[in-house]
C-alpha cells in the first residue's frame, strides 16, 4: 500500500472530519463525557473552532476551523489519544491486537485513518452541515431535533434550520451523499 498524503490548504477554510472506532465498536455515546473532555483538551492545545458535529455510537463527524490545517492530524490524534487514555479498562480488555498494531503502540479503539475534506465554498459547507445533521436519520431513523449528541439544535436556535427539518424531500437530497 502506498503512503497516504494529505493536502494542507493554506486558507482558513473549515474542514469536515470523520473518525470511526475500530470494528465500529459502540463506545462513543456510552463514554460521551470522555469524548467531550478529549475535544476540550484538543481545543485548548490547538485552539481551533468547533463549528458543527454529531456523535454516533461508533463514529463522529465534525466541522472545525483552524488557522493551520497542518494541525488537523495532530488534533485528531489528540482527541483519539485522550479518549483512549481515559477509557475504562473494561473496553480496552476486549480488544485483540495484531502484531502490527502492537508495534505501532495502538490500543485497538480507533481506526488508524480518518476522513477529512476541506470545505471549498458556502454550498460545500451547507452540504456537509446537512450530512452531519442527517446522520441520526440515516443510521437510526431519529429526527435531527431528537438526537441529543448533535449541533443541530444550536443551528435551529441560530435560524439555519427549522426544528422540523429533514422531511422526505430533504432526505432524498442528502441520501446521495456518502461521507463516511
Amino acid at each position: 500500500m502506498g503512503s497516504y498524503r494529505r493536502y494542507f490548504h493554506r486558507l482558513n477554510n473549515p474542514v469536515f472530519i470523520t473518525a470511526v472506532t475500530k470494528n465500529r465498536q459502540h463506545l462513543l455515546i456510552e463514554n460521551i463525557e470522555l469524548l467531550r473532555e478529549a475535544f476540550k483538551v484538543s481545543i485548548k492545545k490547538f485552539s481551533y473552532k468547533f463549528i458543527a458535529g454529531i456523535i454516533m455510537p461508533e463514529h463522529f463527524h465534525i466541522i472545525i476551523s483552524t488557522e493551520n490545517t497542518a494541525d488537523i492530524p495532530f488534533i485528531i490524534k489528540e482527541i483519539k489519544y485522550n479518549f483512549t487514555k481515559n477509557l475504562p479498562e473494561k473496553y480496552k480488555n476486549k480488544v485483540i491486537l495484531t502484531e502490527s498494531e502492537k508495534k505501532r503502540r495502538e490500543k485497538g479503539i480507533w481506526q488508524r485513518r480518518y476522513y477529512d475534506h476541506i470545505i471549498r465554498d458556502e454550498n460545500d459547507f451547507y452540504k456537509h452541515l446537512d450530512y452531519i445533521h442527517y446522520n441520526s436519520v440515516k443510521h437510526y431513523d431519529v429526527k435531527p431535533a431528537d438526537w441529543k449528541f448533535s449541533s443541530f439544535n444550536k443551528f435551529v436556535q441560530q435560524g439555519y434550520y427549522k426544528k422540523s427539518w429533514c422531511n422526505f424531500e430533504d432526505k432524498n437530497n442528502i441520501k446521495q451523499l456518502n461521507l463516511e
